[in-house]
């Protein structure tokens, strides 16, 4: 595993929740891709220069989630960013989502580095790919 701990806060507002003030299961879903694309700002990578520059996209292949507890609305969430392997077009992510030092969700994302033409694989832009290394 990378030793490469990101940490997005977001805070739950009412369009997060459902009547009972509890946040949509999808809605992980949701924080969790805000999280990823904040981790790759944070490593100088945003999403312009991902696809004009490298002309390349991120895209979930399969993703694993548990829910243990609920988070409700107004909760100050931290959602973690871990990379846990990196392939020649994939990266494996682990998430959590954490109130305080309570574990909300944890999930495990594999996503692909695809080309903006074809979306079909392509290998990790080699400055991210090298900025990822660096990390560990």
């Amino acid at each position: 595993m990378l030793n490469n701990n990101f940490s997005l806060p977001v805070r739950v507002y009412y369009q997060d929740t459902d009547a009972g003030g509890v946040v949509y299961h999808s809605t992980h879903l949701d924080f969790m891709e805000r999280a990823r694309y904040e981790w790759l700002r944070a490593l100088g990578f945003d999403v312009h220069s991902l696809t004009n520059v490298h002309q390349t996209l991120f895209m979930v292949r399969s993703l694993e989630i548990e829910y243990f507890k609920p988070a409700v609305l107004d909760d100050l969430l931290h959602i973690t960013v871990q990379i846990t392997s990196l392939g020649r077009s994939r990266i494996e992510v682990s998430h959590e989502t954490l109130c305080g030092d309570t574990k909300l969700v944890n999930a495990k994302v594999h996503v692909v580095c695809v080309g903006t033409e074809t979306l079909k694989p392509v290998s990790i832009p080699v400055p991210l790919r090298e900025k990822i290394g660096q990390l560990s």
